[in-house]
């Protein structure tokens, strides 16, 4: 048997199909190969493709590797694509990557409790705080994930979730892109039931820039901000996977209307763009930017960026709080609620846009132009904040001793895993 200081560890990765999946999982896997691991990534060929074009890559054929400058660095580092139906069983290792802080995935994994207590699926609306989720002091049940709120958690989208935790729950080892000095208590209470290492916050080193992340085109709105003055324009997106309706924005368009502030407003062509109202682009041309999609570190870490009015996906989370950006919030779907809290309530380093889920001019204006003025005291909390993730990535930090502890647990259940076979 060979010792287990020798073994030489080769992890496949395969990501969730998603935008808000692609770019954590290209950070873990190059952190990983840093480490000394070999890594495999996994694209589905339809993926694949889709990253190519938005990098006008003209050889898009799946011949094309992605990770060929981070190979020319050192890093043990492969891709490949499969179809996108196939499955096959191998005795290997089982780790489940979740993309979400620790409190999103404790309450998809503690979801017999919220049926016992009658908070999962509630037809009632319930408003009573939770205080049963282990780790959890108290939750109210608008910032669980929305889909434990739905009063009819049978769509697609919820039997995929629900798929994913049944398979959370059979892994052999489960990771999370969260920070343990942030969760702490929620990190402890789940580490008592299952393996659970936090490696966050997971963010781009030097070779990234070289591989493809993005489904999308970019534009490059830095031009147009060299020419703002410092914290005065407001960065404005939600993500790659939430959608507003016509109605909302209608009333985001006329509120940055009423608001008069500068800003840019990141608007996907295939889903939003033709919603906006007629001659919006003509009305703000001198102080808005509409853009279909860009590089958002590149954008919130410009010095002219105030402020951040965000869905509160998990991602722009962590970069706000990375580049010391205040965030205004909106969440729309899935852990974005749960986001919310973390932000507003636990770390206050952002307030909330409106105080239910209806989007109304005036108070958009309202809320744009208070947020701007009194962002300098999120911006206290937000240093406080910052320097718990420095904390987090220096060598006495967790994130480096997380890793560290993981791949010797990885080693040791590779060797119990070969003494089966």
């Amino acid at each position: 048997m060979e010792p287990e200081e020798n073994i030489k560890l080769h992890a496949i990765m395969i990501p969730v199909p998603l935008q808000g999946h692609i770019v954590p999982f290209i950070n873990l896997a190059i952190k990983l190969a840093s480490k000394g691991l070999t890594i495999t990534i996994v694209n589905t060929q339809q993926i694949h493709q889709r990253l190519m074009k938005a990098q006008s890559i003209s050889d898009g054929s799946l011949d094309y590797d992605i990770f060929s400058e981070a190979r020319k660095s050192g890093l043990d580092i492969q891709y490949t694509t499969i179809s996108d139906e196939i499955a096959k069983k191998y005795n290997l290792v089982n780790i489940s990557f979740w993309t979400e802080p620790a409190l999103a995935f404790t309450s998809y994994y503690h979801m017999d409790l919220l049926r016992i207590n009658g908070h999962f699926g509630s037809q009632d609306n319930r408003e009573d705080m939770i205080h049963y989720i282990p780790g959890v002091d108290a939750i109210e049940p608008g910032d669980l994930p929305s889909y434990l709120q739905d009063p009819e958690p049978w769509g697609i989208m919820h039997r995929y979730i629900f798929k994913s935790l049944e398979d959370a729950r059979k892994a052999d080892v489960i990771i999370c892109n969260t920070v343990q000095e942030l969760e702490s208590s929620t990190i402890s209470a789940l580490q008592e039931i299952k393996p659970f290492y936090a490696l966050g916050p997971i963010f781009p080193n030097g070779f990234t820039k070289s591989i493809p992340t993005n489904l999308w085109t970019e534009s490059d709105p830095v031009p147009w901000l060299n020419s703002k003055p410092k914290g005065s324009v407001m960065y404005i997106s939600f993500g790659s996977l939430a959608n507003i309706t016509r109605q909302d924005t209608h009333e985001m368009a006329h509120g940055l209307l009423l608001s008069r502030v500068s800003f840019i407003w990141v608007v996907h062509p295939d889903n939003t763009w033709n919603l906006l109202p007629s001659r919006f682009e003509d009305d703000v041309k001198d102080r808005g930017l509409v853009v279909p999609w860009c590089s958002q570190i590149d954008v919130i870490s410009h010095p002219a960026i105030g402020g951040f009015l965000t869905h509160c996906g998990w991602n722009s989370v962590l970069e706000s709080i990375w580049c010391k950006v205040p965030m205004l919030c909106f969440p729309i779907l899935t852990d974005q609620f749960t986001n919310r809290k973390l932000v507003v309530s636990e770390w206050k380093v952002g307030f909330d846009l409106c105080s239910g889920r209806i989007l109304k001019q005036q108070e958009i204006a309202q809320k744009i132009d208070c947020f701007m003025t009194e962002a300098d005291k999120l911006r206290i909390n937000l240093e406080e904040t910052r320097k718990k993730l420095e904390y987090t990535l220096s060598k006495n930090g967790s994130s480096g001793s997380n890793y560290k502890q993981l791949i010797i647990d990885l080693k040791s259940r590779i060797l119990q895993k070969s003494k089966s076979n």
